[in-house]
């Protein structure tokens, strides 16, 4: 069987079923949809497989539009757009998201990976091994030069660098002689994790799943301390005053779309009600991404081709009856 690599090359194998005749002549069933695209892997990944089964299912005319949590958070709050946001970390975005939801702007539909998300300072399970007292962030303080005196903090704009700036001034981390290295891209967090493992070298620093590194490299979790609701959510604040030490949890990754696309499109809504991703699938697709040197179209297609029992689940009797070609495959 030939490998399809394209969402259009999938519409064009003879895969598909014929769209509903005023579609065919390019007006849209449900009108212009944009979506927030995040830049991260399994955001891509998930708007990518969004984007098709919008397009091709319910007849939008879908523009993902590529930003960040903050950025995102603000272009809601400002614009009314884009109409929806997934791969959308709420314990990242703060009190920007909050506000939003309390005024009714934006509204939670899903949770897009289940069971979610989960955040954490690591280090090499081998390091760990070697030296169990590096597992709690007082052995790490106490032997700074065990973990190469450097943590490796997330990209400037990414909601995790709030939370993690918060976390090293509470914890006064850096008079322990621990160099705080703010990463210039995900790339670089990601390939510094990699690099160092790989060669056997120390690594300290923040990471999240569902990820190819966290996949792919074996890494412990430090212990940072008891998880404790309110510090944690002052911690997501910048410039909260008087930070103090939380442990991260596992973190709610949702769809939230704004209340002009849930008043205007219920059908369309209530399919990302039902788009869920299980997180362990989701980091299986990453495997298979950087395994393949595949793009994020690729892995949307490399998704539905071989998942159609989970996906057809989400969509309404027209958008199915519309796929059923694909999902005879």
């Amino acid at each position: 069987m030939f490998r399809i690599t394209s969402i259009a090359a999938l519409a064009a194998a003879g895969c598909l079923f014929s769209l509903p005749a005023n579609a065919q002549e390019g007006e849209s069933q449900c009108g212009d949809v944009s979506i927030a695209q995040m830049n991260w892997a399994s955001a891509e990944v998930i708007t990518e497989v969004a984007k098709f089964l919008l397009e091709q299912g319910y007849g939008c005319n879908v523009s993902l539009v590529k930003s960040d949590t903050i950025p995102a958070m603000t272009s809601v709050a400002e614009n009314g757009e884009p109409d929806i946001v997934t791969d959308l970390w709420p314990n990242s975005a703060g009190e920007a998201y909050d506000k939003l939801v309390d005024a009714g702007t934006l509204v939670p539909l899903a949770d897009v990976l289940d069971p979610g998300g989960t955040e954490g300072w690591w280090i090499p399970t081998a390091l760990a091994e070697e030296h169990p007292e590096l597992t709690t962030i007082e052995g790490i303080m106490e032997n700074p030069e065990l973990v190469g005196n450097r943590f490796n903090n997330c990209p400037d704009g990414w909601g995790c660098r709030v939370v993690s700036d918060n976390l090293i001034r509470a914890l006064d981390l850096e008079s322990s002689g621990i160099e705080v290295f703010n990463h210039g891209s995900g790339e670089t967090l990601a390939s510094s994790m990699g690099s160092a493992v790989t060669d056997g070298e120390p690594w300290f620093g923040y990471y999240w799943g569902p990820t190819v590194p966290l996949g792919k490299y074996d890494m412990t979790q430090v212990k940072l301390g008891e998880y404790d609701e309110e510090k944690a959510a002052n911690l997501q604040n910048p410039n909260a005053e008087n930070p103090e030490v939380s442990e991260f949890t596992a973190a709610p990754i949702l769809t939230a779309a704004t209340a002009d696309f849930v008043d205007s499109n219920p059908e369309e809504t209530e399919f990302f009600r039902k788009m869920t991703i299980k997180t362990d699938i989701m980091s299986a697709l990453l495997a298979w991404q950087d395994d393949n040197s595949a793009t994020a179209e690729e892995v949307a297609v490399h998704y539905l081709t071989e998942n159609p029992d989970e996906w057809q689940g989400w969509l309404s009797d027209t958008a199915r009856e519309n796929l059923s070609e694909l999902l005879q495959q």
